[in-house]
């Protein structure tokens, strides 16, 4: 039986930086706007397999909240608990590429309308159809709204939803211009399946990641998954490790990758995975699965366009299903 998904957070505008142009001594930057933020990437991700994808979050009633509640409901993601402020503005990051498509970000994300939001905006409905619940740590970054954060989440956790965390670490957003490992670490150790980068996990285990996973495992996580770009995919639960090798391709726009990848993981859990959730031959082939889709999105530019469809992936969900 098909689940729900829940994806809590930010959705905001990305200005990809799509080349520049010479005018007299100026080289100016050109931008192409793309609606964009992890967990409305996610939503999106799992919409276009086909699945039952919700966006909670807030935007600004401004032309960039429009657009970005405009192409959630385009690609058939239920916004009845994304909130317009009406003061607030809509959060803006500039995105700008390499020559490998690698991604620099500067955020605009003082005081907009996603920073705002606020706990009087849940409600029981959230969760009356006990969805997965997925988030990420961009709602963590200051003290107020990782406060709301932490009550969704223990509010889902209440409800005996499944709790899915892609870290998804932008250490620029912080005050202090790196994550609180602390505050972050709350929020792994509460979650049943959590995602990490591997600079991330290097980030936040100090060192010591057998002892991490091992913390991690103790305090009730199920499934790790630590993807590397090209290298390696690592899956790990409390008795077992798998590697999963990624499709080889040539990256145009990494920036929706990593949501494509969890988006399409969080897919094969909602169509009657999280049933076999435990079994990581199983949970294997479903990252491997995951993994065409994160490949095919970072070959294309933008997030919400350059995800597949399943038509385009079927091939390798059958063999996960």
């Amino acid at each position: 039986m098909s689940k729900t998904v829940l994806c809590f957070g930010e959705a905001l505008i990305d200005f990809l930086n799509s080349g520049s142009e010479q005018d007299g001594v100026l080289s100016l930057n050109q931008f192409t706007q793309y609606p964009g933020g992890a967990p409305a990437n996610a939503a999106v991700a799992i919409a276009k397999l086909g699945g039952n994808a919700k966006f909670a979050g807030q935007v600004g009633d401004d032309p960039f909240g429009e657009f970005l509640k405009s192409a959630l409901n385009s690609y058939q993601v239920d916004t009845q608990f994304t909130h317009t402020h009406p003061s607030a503005k809509t959060a803006l990051a500039f995105v700008f590429l390499d020559d490998e498509g690698e991604r620099s970000f500067s955020f605009h994300r003082e005081n907009t309308a996603d920073m705002v939001f606020n706990e009087s905006q849940v409600n029981d409905a959230w969760f009356e159809e006990q969805p997965i619940f997925h988030f990420c740590s961009n709602t963590l970054t200051e003290s107020r709204i990782a406060q709301v954060t932490k009550n969704i989440v223990e509010q889902a956790k209440s409800q005996h939803c499944l709790i899915s965390f892609d870290v998804n670490l932008r250490h620029n957003l912080w005050s202090a211009k790196q994550a609180d490992k602390a505050l972050v670490n709350q929020f792994v150790m509460q979650s049943d399946l959590v995602k990490f980068a591997k600079e991330e996990i290097d980030y936040l285990c100090d060192g010591q990641l057998d002892d991490y996973l091992a913390t991690c495992f103790a305090n009730g996580v199920k499934s790790i998954i630590i993807t590397d770009g090209a290298n390696p995919i690592r899956i790990c639960n409390p008795s077992k490790q798998l590697t999963i090798e990624p499709p080889r391709v040539k990256a145009v726009d990494t920036t929706g990758g990593g949501d494509a990848f969890i988006g399409a993981v969080l897919f094969g859990l909602s169509q009657g995975g999280e049933q076999r959730f435990n079994d990581l031959e199983h949970f294997s082939a479903l990252v491997k699965f995951a993994s065409h889709c994160g490949a095919l999105a970072v070959s294309r530019p933008g997030a919400f366009p350059a995800f597949p469809t399943f038509n385009e992936v079927k091939e390798w969900y059958r063999e996960f299903s």
